[in-house]
Order: C-alpha cells, then sequence, then structure tokens
C-alpha cells in the first residue's frame, strides 16, 4: 500500500472513505473532525448521540456522507479513553480500521490524525498511524490459489496535515514507511516453507540487499568455514543435505573509522533437533527458527533504506539441523572457531553451537558492540510467554538502551540476569563447555554458554523464541511471523546516532 502526505483538510479529501477516530467519552470534536461532521450534515454527531459508537477501543463503524463530502464514507473508529491513550493504542486503531475497511472492498482511505493525543509529538502520532495501518495489512499468501482473486488490497492511504507540518511529517511517515517495509520483508522470510528458504536460498535474500548502495555481502561456503575452524557450525550442519552458509552482510554509512555495530542472527532454515529429534507436533513450525536471520537482513535493509550514518556488518550462520548417518550425535566434541571446545549433550541446543562460531568471528570486525538475535530457547517462553523477549548481557547502557527503544515500539522485552554462578551448569567434565546446563534457567544458561564466545565487547542477547511467531492475531500482527525485534533495533540504532 501507498502512503502519501497532503497538503489540506481531511474534509476535502477525495477518497473512498475518511478515517475519524474518536476518544471514548469525549463529548467536543476537535476541529478536524468537528469539520467533517459539519460539511456531512452532522452525521457523526447523530451516530453519537444514538449511541450506536461509543469510542471504545477496537470499535470501528461506517456511516455513509450522503453525498455531502467528497468521500462517501467515513469509518468511526475508537481510541478509547484520551487520558490512556498511548502510541500503541493509536497502532492498534489504525490496524483495525484498515482491516476493516479492507474487508468492505475499500481500496483507499484518507486520515488526518489530531494533534493533541496524549504528551507525544505530532509527528510521532502520525507515524503509529502509518505503523499500524501498513502492518496491521500483512499477509502471506503467496502460495494461495482458490479464491485469489477475491483477495483483494489497500492501495493507499492519504494523510492531510497543515501546510507548517508537512516538510517534517512527510519525512517521518516515509520512514515508518521504510522501517514497516522490512518488517513485512522479515516476516516473508520467516513465514516461507523450509523447502523454499534454504540456507542458499537465505543467502540469496542477502546478496539482493547488497545491490543497495554501501552494502556489501560475502557469503562463506563450507570448505572455508573448515579451514577456518568453524566446527560447531559444521556440527549442526552435518545431518543435512543443504550446504551451510555463513552470510556476511555490511553496511558502510558512518565514517572509515567507526567501529561498527555488530548484528549476529541465528539462521536454523529447519530445526528438527538433529539425533536428539523433536516431537511431531508443531515439528511445522520450526521453519521459523531463522527468525533471528530475518531480522539481521531486515535491519540492514532498513538502515540501507534510510541511509543511517552508522556502521553494520550482520552475521547470520545458516544451516538445517537434521537427523542422518552423518549427523552431530549427543556425546560428540566440537572444537568451535574460538578454539575453545563443546560437548553436544543435546542436538537440538544447536542454535547456541552455530552462534557461537558467528559470535568469535564478529571479534574480527572488532565491533563498537554486538547484538545476537536468535530462537534459542523454548524456556524464555515458559519463563516470559509468548509476546516477551528475554534480554541478556553484559552491557548495561546498551540493555536500558535497548528496553527503552522496545518501549517505544511496543514490542515487549525483559531483562534476566546473567550472574556468574549460571557458569557452574554449562561447564563440561571433558570439554570446556557443554551445549546445555538442563531444564533449570534455560534460557539463562543459554545465554551463559554464548558469552563465553563474545569476547570483551559490549554485548545484549535477545531470546526472540517466543515473539517471533505469534499463535493469535494480534492488531497490527496477524496470526504467524510478527517481524519483531526489526522495529526495536532500528530505534536503537536511531537513538545511539543521537547520542
Amino acid at each position: 500500500m501507498k502512503i502519501n502526505v497532503c497538503k489540506g483538510r481531511l474534509a476535502d479529501a477525495k477518497s473512498q472513505a475518511l478515517i475519524v477516530p474518536l476518544c471514548e467519552g469525549e463529548n467536543t470534536l476537535s476541529e478536524s473532525v468537528r469539520d467533517v461532521d459539519e460539511k456531512s450534515g452532522g452525521v457523526i454527531g447523530e451516530v453519537l448521540k444514538s449511541g450506536d459508537f461509543e469510542g471504545k477501543p477496537g470499535q470501528v463503524a461506517v456511516v455513509y456522507s450522503r453525498g455531502k463530502l467528497a468521500a462517501k464514507r467515513i469509518a468511526l473508529a475508537g481510541l478509547g479513553k484520551k487520558s490512556e491513550l498511548t502510541l500503541e493504542k493509536i497502532r492498534n486503531t489504525y490496524a483495525r480500521t484498515m482491516q476493516h475497511l479492507r474487508a468492505m472492498n475499500v481500496l483507499e482511505a484518507a486520515a488526518s490524525p489530531e494533534p493533541e493525543w496524549g504528551a507525544e509529538s505530532r509527528e510521532k502520532v502520525f507515524t503509529a498511524a502509518a505503523e499500524g495501518s501498513l502492518l496491521g495489512l500483512y499477509r502471506f499468501i503467496p502460495y494461495k490459489t482458490i479464491g485469489r482473486a477475491e483477495l483483494k488490497e489497500m492501495r493507499k492511504l492519504d494523510f492531510f496535515v497543515s501546510s507548517d507540518d508537512y516538510s517534517l511529517i512527510s519525512g517521518e511517515i516515509e520512514k515508518s514507511r521504510i522501517i514497516a517495509e522490512a518488517v513485512c520483508f522479515a516476516r516473508d522470510l520467516v513465514s516461507a516453507p523450509a523447502n523454499e528458504m534454504t540456507p542458499s536460498i537465505l543467502a540469496d535474500h542477502a546478496r539482493k540487499i547488497a545491490k543497495r548502495k554501501k552494502v556489501t555481502c560475502e557469503v562463506l561456503e563450507a570448505g572455508k568455514m573448515k579451514a577456518l575452524g568453524m566446527n560447531a557450525l559444521l556440527g549442526v550442519a552435518a545431518g543435512s543435505q543443504q550446504p551451510p552458509k555463513l552470510i556476511i552482510l555490511e553496511y558502510r554509512g558512518g565514517k572509515r573509522t567507526e567501529a561498527p555495530v555488530a548484528l549476529v542472527g541465528k539462521g536454523l532454515t529447519f530445526d528438527s533437533g538433529g539425533i536428539s529429534i523433536k516431537p511431531s507436533e508443531k515439528m511445522d513450525e520450526m521453519k521459523t527458527d531463522m527468525a533471528g536471520g530475518a531480522t539481521v537482513l531486515a535491519v540492514i535493509r532498513a538502515a540501507a533504506d534510510l541511509n543511517l550514518p552508522v556502521n553494520l556488518v550482520g552475521l547470520v550462520p545458516a544451516t538445517e539441523n537434521m537427523p542422518g548417518g552423518k549427523a552431530l550425535k549427543p556425546g560428540d566434541i566440537l572444537k568451535s572457531y574460538s578454539g575453545r571446545t563443546i560437548e553436544v549433550i543435546n542436538t537440538d541446543a544447536e542454535g547456541r553451537l552455530i552462534l557461537a562460531d558467528a559470535l568469535s568471528y564478529a571479534a574480527k570486525y572488532k565491533p563498537a558492540a554486538v547484538i545476537d538475535i536468535a530462537t534459542l530457547t523454548g524456556a524464555c517462553i515458559v519463563a516470559l510467554g509468548e509476546e516477551v523477549a528475554g534480554m541478556l548481557g553484559t552491557d548495561d547502557q546498551m540493555k536500558k538502551d535497548i528496553s527503552r527503544a522496545a518501549q517505544a515500539t511496543g514490542e515487549k522485552v525483559w531483562e534476566l540476569p546473567l550472574w556468574d554462578h549460571y557458569d557452574d551448569l554449562i561447564k563440561s567434565d571433558i570439554a570446556d563447555f557443554k551445549n546445555t546446563g538442563g531444564r533449570m534457567g534455560g534460557a539463562i544458561t543459554g545465554a551463559a554458554f554464548l558469552s563465553k564466545f563474545v569476547g570483551n565487547y559490549p554485548w545484549v542477547h535477545l531470546d526472540i523464541a517466543g515473539p517471533s511467531w505469534f499463535t493469535k492475531d494480534k492488531p497490527y500482527i496477524p496470526k504467524g511471523a510478527s517481524g519483531i525485534p526489526v522495529r526495536t533495533l532500528m530505534e536503537y540504532l536511531q537513538n545511539r546516532l543521537k547520542g
């Protein structure tokens, strides 16, 4: 869907529908809404007076302008109580309203979010509305054939602003569009079935991103990885017929001498568990085990499209984890790229193995910061639920900054402790470390294991096992791949540039 920013009044918009959000219990209409109401002959006031629309969160009602406006319809959208209004509720409201209009086969709409909503700046209100609209309309339908002609898509959304606000808001809306498209790109990658999203195909997507200015891509093949000693990654890949890849994307938007931020994303394009095979129930969802890698690709794509003045390096170790005659076995010992040895207790704790080599390799770039993103542990879902990412790391300021970014985007992260005594649980009797510390504190011991391969660089680990894939529809996150935490990382990077 295309988003335009137009100068003028909403009441004069030539569109199939005007979106008019209203707060619950507010008797006084804003200037913009009052303008639409007067030109339509008081239809909004009439509906409010009847009690048919109360402005409650999620409530949508469509009325007709009876030929008195250039727009045929007026979509009343409930925001809830003004005192409780947040940017997240604005995203939700616009997502629901756009979905409602699409279901009516409305192809275009116009809106003008109000400036006096809460304490947020006017441009943030507009960008929240744009984000909710774009992300809420997402559908993954490339494999749908039956009834495909009946699937309608919204073509455009016009935001109307004053001449004074035009430059600022149009610029911010464009940023939101770029980031939302990157989120949808990540959703597409995660949603694709494993036979259509192999390590090689994922690498091809990275190469396409590298066609952008200031972006380069290198893909290490198995032979090169073997020469480098990346036996942890190769060990996981041993049971699969699909060749593994180490995808390296670099974006050089900052000064040449400036140390990059390293983003490391788990890229398990399918995880059967290997010899320690998973139960068959929900194994189909293991195509999503590359959501961390998808996040890294999406963030670098968005940073390049925004021309952010920052240097980034993205590392995505990509492979399948399959059983087979050559597969990694419980009890095997691997010598990692770092030189440290790992006893494999459970082949289904494979994500930390491939990340160990990638995190050690990141030190080659002497990064200013390292962030890894991984669907690492079911234990994190047990601890925090489906909607919350676990956050652990060695740098308190980074954790605070990422938490602040998550609050701004509406994506949820929660810090878990990484105390020294958890290290005892991953010590091996016959190697340096073992790849699982048992069931207790599994999300933490997984992070403790990763910490042994980071070096002395500031590091944060995001366990997105829960929020990377939603089992129920949310207002602007349809059931399935969420694209979390692309927006949080983009917010973090932009805040980092502001100091």
